[in-house]
C-alpha cells in the first residue's frame, strides 16, 4: 500500500492503492488572512450566542432568588395562587402548558406529516405541490393575537356544539367529563396551538423528504416494494431524526405561545383531567400579570416560573436529542 500526502502544503488528498478519498473539507480553512478573520469571526458570533444564553439564563434566575429563597423546590407542585397573601404554587401552570402542547402536537404531528408528504412525493402537479406548500407555510406569518381573535369570534361558535355533544354522550370519560363546556377551554387551546405550530411541523419535514436521496425510493421500489412500503419502511425510517427535530421546534413553540393561548383557554388555575374546563399556562399568566406585579416576591414567583418554563423546553430539546441518538445507535 501506498500513501502520499502534501505534507508541505496540509493537503487533504490521500491516495492508497485501494481507493482516493478527497476530503475537501478536512483543512481548518486558515490558508490566508481572509480565511483566518473569516473563521475568528465565525467563533466570536458562536461565542456571543452561548454568552446571550447564559446571561438570559442568569439574569432571570437573580429575579428568581426572592421567590426560590421563600418557596424552594415546594413551588412545583403547590396549587394556591393567592396575591394578596403572597401564597403561590406553580403546578396549575406547568399542568396547563404540558397538556395544551402534549394536544397541539398529538394533532399536529399526523397532520404535518400528510402535509410534507403530499408537498414531496409525486401525488399531485409539481404546481399544486408548490401551492399547499405555500398555503401551509403562509400561516406561520399570521400574528398570534390574530389567531386568538379568530378563535374567539369564529372557531368556539364552531366548536362549542361539538364540545357540548362530547360532554353530554361521551361525559363518562374523564377527558370529556364538564357539566358546561363554554368554548374557551383546554381542548380549544390545544387545537389554536396546533394550527399555529402546523406550518414548522409541515415545512421542516418536507425538506427532509425532499433531502432524501432518490436512490433509496428507487431501490426499494425496484425490490418490489408498493409506493406506501416504500413511504412507510425506507422515507420515514430514513428522515427519523429530521422529523423529530421538526417535532421538537413546533413542540418548543406550543409551549412558548402566549397571546393566542390567554385568548381561549378560560385561564382558570385549576388541574382537571377534563379537556372541557378551562386552564391557565405559564406563558399566559406571565402576560395577564407580569405588567401589573408588585416589585418583590410577586415579581419573583412570576420569574420562578419563566425559569421553569426555560428548564421544560431544555429538557424536551435534550430528549430529543437523546432519542435521535438512540435510534442512530439502535439502526
Amino acid at each position: 500500500m501506498s500513501n502520499f500526502s502534501d505534507k508541505e502544503n496540509n493537503s487533504p488528498i490521500q491516495l492508497t492503492s485501494d481507493k482516493v478519498n478527497f476530503e475537501l473539507t478536512a483543512n481548518d480553512g486558515t490558508n490566508s488572512w481572509f480565511d483566518q478573520s473569516f473563521t475568528w469571526l465565525v467563533y466570536i458570533f458562536s461565542a456571543i450566542t452561548v454568552a446571550v444564553f447564559f446571561v438570559m439564563t442568569w439574569i432571570i434566575f437573580q429575579e428568581a432568588k426572592p421567590a426560590i429563597g421563600e418557596f424552594g423546590i415546594g413551588f412545583l407542585w403547590g396549587q394556591d395562587w393567592d396575591v394578596s397573601n403572597e401564597n403561590f404554587g406553580a403546578l396549575p401552570y406547568i399542568y396547563g402548558t404540558l397538556v395544551s402542547s402534549a394536544i397541539a402536537i398529538f394533532l399536529a404531528f399526523p397532520v404535518g406529516i400528510a402535509i410534507a408528504l403530499v408537498t414531496s412525493e409525486k401525488f399531485l402537479p409539481p404546481s399544486a405541490q408548490t401551492t399547499l406548500a405555500f398555503i401551509v407555510e403562509l400561516i406561520a406569518a399570521i400574528p398570534s393575537v390574530i389567531i386568538g381573535l379568530w378563535g374567539i369570534f369564529t372557531f368556539i361558535p364552531v366548536i362549542e356544539p361539538l364540545q357540548q355533544w362530547l360532554a353530554n354522550n361521551l361525559g363518562w370519560i374523564p377527558i370529556f367529563k364538564s357539566d358546561f363546556p363554554v368554548g374557551t377551554n383546554m381542548l380549544t387551546a390545544g387545537i389554536i396551538l396546533a394550527i399555529m405550530i402546523l406550518p414548522t411541523m409541515a415545512a421542516i419535514t418536507r425538506d427532509v423528504l425532499i433531502a432524501i436521496p432518490k436512490e433509496l425510493r428507487t431501490a426499494s421500489m425496484a425490490l418490489g416494494s408498493t409506493r406506501w412500503e416504500t413511504i412507510f419502511r425506507v422515507l420515514l425510517p430514513a428522515g427519523f431524526s429530521g422529523i423529530v427535530s421538526a417535532s421538537m421546534l413546533a413542540l418548543g413553540r406550543a409551549l412558548g405561545e402566549t397571546m393566542a393561548v390567554t385568548m381561549v383557554i378560560g385561564n382558570s388555575a385549576q388541574i382537571s383531567l377534563s379537556l372541557l374546563d378551562p386552564a391557565y399556562t405559564i406563558p399566559s399568566v406571565l402576560a395577564n400579570e407580569f405588567a401589573e406585579a408588585n416589585p418583590g416576591l410577586h415579581i419573583g414567583v412570576l420569574s420562578y416560573l419563566g425559569l421553569i418554563l426555560f428548564g421544560l423546553t431544555l429538557t424536551v430539546n435534550i430528549g430529543a436529542r437523546l432519542l435521535v441518538q438512540w435510534f442512530g445507535n439502535k439502526k
